[in-house]
Parts: structure tokens; sequence; C-alpha cells
């Protein structure tokens, strides 16, 4: 007599959907005041279901924090790698950055990193470490372009790549902190042409 093991119910919802759900409702309540309950509201999924799939709260929040920082934060610096010149690669990125930060459908305004993760740091175990990572990956990414124009030619020996690296990032934040404020799309950008020069000055 053959022995047949039971298969587990295939899932009859969209993971990246899912996890994009419960980011919205992390960054829209905050990680304490948001409880199972908004959970299953806002991915469509029972509380089991939850579980089997991602895990506790706690699991759940680090798994939105991953795909955050794989998807959506990685759009600016695709922007600044992929551009023709270095001037349309600063470019590139603050308005990436401008447009995720305003024009988000479903999601709040701004950083789902600075607006909401940064505020758990010290108090969720495993989110410090993301948020160092995020920081670092970003800032080396950004000066390995720049150290890329100089090899080129493009931009002098001495620029310096890791300051100019840190500027752009955080350049970025202010971006998301006055997105969050209610600025517009267009009140950002009115001085895209000058925080590109700043950015790229010698």
């Amino acid at each position: 007599m053959n022995d047949t093991k039971k298969l587990g119910r295939p899932r009859t919802f969209d993971e990246a959907e899912a996890l994009m759900a419960a980011m919205n409702a992390f960054w829209t309540k905050g990680y304490a005041a948001t409880s199972m309950k908004d959970l299953t509201a806002a991915m469509k999924i029972s509380g089991p279901s939850i579980y089997a799939a991602f895990g506790d709260k706690r699991e759940l929040y680090l798994k939105t924090i991953d795909r955050y920082a794989d998807v959506d934060g990685c759009a600016p610096i695709v922007a600044f790698e992929g551009a023709a010149s270095i001037e349309d690669a600063v470019r590139g990125f603050l308005t990436s950055v401008v447009s995720h930060s305003t024009q988000q459908e479903g999601a709040p305004r701004g950083c789902f990193l600075a607006s909401c993760v940064a505020t758990t740091v010290g108090e969720v175990e495993g989110v410090a470490e993301r948020m160092e990572k995020a920081i670092r990956e970003t800032d080396t990414r950004l000066a390995a372009r720049f150290d890329k124009e100089k090899s080129l030619g493009n931009l002098p020996k001495d620029f310096p790549s890791q300051d100019r690296a840190r500027l752009l990032h955080d350049m970025r934040q202010g971006h998301v902190h006055r997105s969050r404020a209610g600025w517009t799309a267009e009140r950002l950008l009115d001085d895209l042409e000058d925080r590109v020069r700043m950015v790229l000055m010698i």
C-alpha cells in the first residue's frame, strides 16, 4: 500500500502585493500601533495565512523592509547608474526621489525607511542592521558611479566620490522630509539644476 502525502494548500494571494499592503499598513500607523487585525484587513488574507507565509508580526515587518529596499528604495539608484552622463545621473536620481516621494498611489508620502523604519531602530530586533545596510549600500553604489566617471576622465581624479555620495544621499532624505510636509513635485524640483551643480562642483 502506498502512502500518500498531503500537499499543502496552494496560496491564493500574490505575495508581493500582500507585502506591499502590509508595508503601507505599517507606514500609515507605525509598527507598534499596527495590529494583526489591521494587517489582515490590509492584506486581505487570514491571520493563519499571514503566519504561514511571513511569520509573526516582527518577521513580516522585516520582510516589508527588505522588499522596499530591494524594489522602491533602489529606483533612484537605478536611475543614477543607468544615465548616460554624470549630470543626467544626478538629475535622474533626484527626479526619481521626488517622483517616488510625491506620486505613490495608496501609500503615504515620503520614504518608508526614513518615515517609519528609522523610528523603530533599537526597538525591533533586526531593524538597525537593515537600516545600516541600506545606508551603506546606497553610499557605495553612488560613489562607484562617481569613481567610474573619474576613470573615464569625466570628473577630476581628486573628485571626492564618497563625500558627494553622502551629500546626494542626504539631499534625498531632505526631499523626502519636505514631501512629507506636503511639498509638491514642482516645488521640490524648482532648484534641481542648482542641486546638480552643487553635487558636481569642484
